[in-house]
């Protein structure tokens, strides 16, 4: 999931402060569930937005607006309230935010209303966490299912740094330190030979970005032809 949050409507009403018709568009999934980009969220924007005089011309939620077909659907059944709108302002994560400007019919400005912070998990506190900072070289397996890439502050693979002191990070010392709970978790499961294990360098160069991935058995797309200045 990735999880979000709004920006402050001072810096939304700067975005939009020379446009006068706007639509919005939320999303179904991760920013719903976040409480940032469902549909009581879309309202109080539209109602924010309106006591500024500005004028929305329609909304929608996709399903999951990161995804271009479910975008194309959702903009083909809003053709004129698009039209007529001076801009789009999307509450969902930056990735949704692109996918709506690369499907949109018409040339338009596309704000983004929410901030991304991180892919997390929802917990049974209700709460988000952090799990996974997508590095492309899971190391999961032999550290028993704790990401030290994301839960260590320093990224660490070789281990607690010198400055963990009563199980705590130096970081912060209200959380535990990863190699820690790593060290538990491995341990309780009569797996502590990981850690006595030889390993190559992690392949960081996987992070490098944009990433792309062709599924099997499809078609590599057609390489772009260079922009003309």
């Amino acid at each position: 999931m990735i999880i979000t949050e709004r920006k402050p409507i001072e810096e939304i009403l700067e975005m939009v402060k020379d446009e006068k018709k706007i639509f919005l568009i939320g999303c179904g999934e991760c920013a719903t569930t976040c409480g940032t980009g469902g549909e009581c969220e879309v309202k109080e924007m539209l109602e924010a937005l309106q006591k500024e005089d500005k004028a929305i011309t329609g909304w929608v939620i996709p399903q999951a607006p990161c995804v271009a077909s479910q975008s194309a659907v959702a903009f083909a059944k809003n053709i004129k309230p698009l039209k007529e709108s001076d801009s789009v302002l999307c509450l969902m994560c930056g990735l949704g935010v692109q996918t709506v400007k690369e499907n949109l019919r018409f040339d338009k400005p596309v704000h983004p209303a929410l901030n991304t912070t991180f892919m997390g998990g929802l917990t049974k506190a209700g709460s988000f966490y952090e799990y996974c900072s997508a590095c492309s070289d899971c190391v999961l397996d032999w550290t028993g299912c704790i990401c030290p890439i994301t839960r260590c502050p320093k990224n660490m693979l070789n281990g607690p740094c010198g400055g963990m002191e009563k199980g705590k990070c130096e970081v912060d010392r209200d959380k535990d330190c990863a190699w820690v709970l790593i060290y538990e978790e491995l341990k309780r499961t009569n797996k502590l030979d990981n850690l006595r294990k030889i390993r190559e360098y992690k392949d960081w160069s996987k992070t490098t970005k944009p990433h792309t991935l062709i599924p099997s058995g499809k078609e590599k797309p057609a390489a772009q032809a260079p922009s003309k200045q």
